[in-house]
């Protein structure tokens, strides 16, 4: 997974503790973890797209969650960045070895394709039940003074 991943679901669980109707630039959002502001800015545009986020131009504009937090999941947030693609893709280079044919599907016979495809199912059943309110609850628990921190430190960022 590439590191946009990360940086999409922390901007995501920081934006749960926004004010009602508040929104932060990608500027603040980069500027949050001292990111590229225009890769950064590239991921949350796949987040938009996706319907996870809201963009809204102008000087009070920026970045909020399109929907509730309970209704983000991890693999959402994967999907939109990644794209829907499996992480492992079988090439049935079986076909060109001692025996291969050509009329066989090895992506179905093929034991490290099969085992790949169960692990795959595995990750994505458990991102799938975990959403961003799941992180940001985890997160609140372990470390309460985050959501006012996480406010104050974006209403005192320059970008």
């Amino acid at each position: 997974m590439s590191e946009g991943v990360e940086w999409a679901l922390h901007s995501c669980v920081n934006l749960t503790w926004l004010e009602l109707g508040e929104a932060v630039t990608a500027a603040r959002l980069a500027e949050f973890y001292r990111l590229p502001a225009a890769y950064l800015n590239k991921q949350l545009q796949a987040l938009a797209r996706a319907g996870i986020l809201t963009s809204t131009p102008g000087p009070r504009g920026g970045f909020r969650l399109a929907r509730a937090p309970e209704d983000i999941t991890l693999l959402d947030v994967v999907t939109a960045i990644e794209g829907p693609e499996d992480a492992f893709r079988c090439e049935g280079i079986l076909r060109q070895g001692p025996g291969g044919r050509e009329d066989v599907d090895y992506r179905s016979v093929c034991v490290v394709s099969q085992s790949m495809r169960r692990a795959e199912l595995a990750w994505r059943r458990e991102l799938a039940a975990q959403t961003v309110a799941d992180i940001r609850a985890t997160v609140e628990e372990r470390h309460p003074g985050t959501p006012g921190a996480t406010r104050n430190r974006f209403a005192n960022l320059r970008a």
